[in-house]
């Protein structure tokens, strides 16, 4: 979960600098295909993949109707927003996954995790805005931050749907069909808008952040995600939500920014102790 989370950190950035360069729901099924044609033979050399019977098909499609909402609307609203919102919105997503889980799987949260989940957003929030508190008050929220914040619903339930739709099967499977599903949902919303796009003028930059989003951000993020979700917990899965934040900031340093303001410490420190409480609470 902390190499998936490291991965994730870097979709953001990724995200924004490629979505404006094409028709966010295309961009998606080009992502969701690729990874898609990339896991199936590797799956099928080692799992096997017979073909799901309709009910087996259902269960992957909810799952990935979910996580396409999630991706779609990300695309969507940074076009609207910027990432820093988005990078603040998503910080929700561990106790929107908690109330789902309460509600669909009985997954209830001890005193410990009640305390660490909103320990963790503040902490979140606060190296986000570099533990400036004006810079906070002066968040503007738009229709993106609302159309993002939707997605986050999308992702909150996907973590607890995978839990409970799962049927033993191998987790590679269940992610193979959980990709080709979605792609199947997002060829049925790119059928109209296939034609509008001048695939010879898209930049080869979008291209090469297709192929990375695809491998890194979608094929071994989503595997380890729904692997780690059937062992410990959607609610824990998500908590590692909370340390996007400081490894944006690192990967920033690895970019040659300069090191952030003291201020953030403070919250940094929130973060890994409420990741910390969350994993080791039952």
């Amino acid at each position: 979960m902390l190499l998936a989370t490291v991965l994730v950190a870097t979709s953001f950035p990724v995200g924004a600098a490629i979505t404006h360069g094409l028709d966010s729901v295309v961009l998606t099924f080009l992502r969701f295909s690729l990874a898609a044609l990339i896991f199936g033979p590797i799956v099928a050399w080692r799992y096997d993949l017979p073909l799901p019977g309709w009910r087996d098909l259902v269960r992957y499609a909810v799952v990935s109707a979910f996580l396409v909402s999630f991706f779609w609307g990300m695309f969507a609203a940074l076009r609207l927003t910027s990432a820093l919102n988005t990078g603040t919105i998503f910080t929700f997503t561990p106790a929107i996954a908690a109330a789902v889980s309460y509600f669909l799987l009985r997954d209830r949260l001890g005193v410990a995790a009640q305390v660490a989940l909103p320990v963790g957003f503040v902490g979140a929030i606060w190296v986000i805005f570099r533990g400036d508190p004006n810079a906070l008050l002066a968040l503007e929220l738009g229709w993106g931050d609302c159309l993002f914040f939707c997605a986050c619903i999308a992702m909150g339930c996907y973590m607890p749907m995978v839990k409970f739709l799962h049927r033993g099967e191998p987790m590679a499977r269940m992610t193979f069909w959980t990709l080709a599903t979605g792609a199947g949902w997002l060829l049925l919303l790119s059928l109209g808008r296939f034609g509008s796009v001048d695939w010879v003028l898209v930049p080869m930059s979008v291209y090469g952040g297709i192929v990375y989003l695809a491998v890194f951000t979608t094929l071994i993020t989503f595997f380890i995600f729904q692997a780690s979700t059937a062992v410990i917990g959607p609610t824990r899965v998500l908590s590692y939500t909370y340390l996007n934040p400081a490894f944006v900031l690192l990967i920033s340093l690895g970019f040659g920014e300069p090191l952030p303001p003291v201020a953030t410490f403070p919250g940094l420190v929130l973060i890994v102790g409420a990741t910390f409480i969350l994993q080791r609470t039952k």
